[in-house]
């Protein structure tokens, strides 16, 4: 009898784990499989943010980049932000919330839904690494990121901008991530 080693069995474990994220929201955890239809994607996202933009009170958050790959603006009214998959509507967009065609938009992941401008998560991201889920009204995901722990202040962010595979890099807030 042959014995599985250390290496091989945290393969497996770690491919079981992403075939349940991709089982649990009905997707694949690869971005470059999503479906040509979707238009908005998440972008880049600063999971430790000390000096990267300031939300409307000088107040440096972590944040979430979305990017709107299409030629017209999109109403992301109802749609989602999630880092749990227990709670895939655990922060809802506003009603009126539209990003402009080819355009950025922040969503500041600071635990505090509290704010009177901007859009601000009730949860905050982990720089121990998890998953950021865009989700439609109707709870379909759209787009699911999962990025690795981090102890510099390095976003997590597509290259090129809004269709390329993440790396961590210098953060890029609300503006193009540029080209490899």
């Amino acid at each position: 009898m042959k014995l599985i080693n250390k290496k091989t069995m945290k393969y497996l474990l770690f491919s079981t784990f992403i075939l349940s994220i991709t089982l649990f929201f009905g997707c694949s955890n690869n971005d470059d499989e999503a479906d040509d239809s979707t238009t908005i994607v998440i972008n880049e996202i600063l999971p430790k943010n000390t000096q990267y933009g300031a939300d409307e009170d000088g107040e440096y958050d972590d944040w979430i980049e979305l990017f709107n790959l299409s030629n017209e603006d999109v109403d992301l009214s109802g749609f989602y932000l999630t880092d749990s998959k227990k709670q895939p509507t655990k922060w809802k967009f506003p009603s009126g919330t539209v990003i402009g065609k080819n355009g950025f938009l922040i969503v500041w992941a600071d635990g505090d839904s509290t704010h009177v401008s901007g859009l601000h998560t009730n949860y905050k991201l982990s720089a121990d690494g998890e998953n950021v889920v865009l989700l439609s009204p109707t709870q379909e995901v759209i787009n699911i990121v999962e990025y690795p722990a981090t102890l510099l202040e390095k976003s997590y962010a597509r290259k090129p901008n809004g269709t390329g595979d993440f790396q961590w890099s210098a953060p890029t807030f609300n503006k193009s991530n540029g080209d490899f």
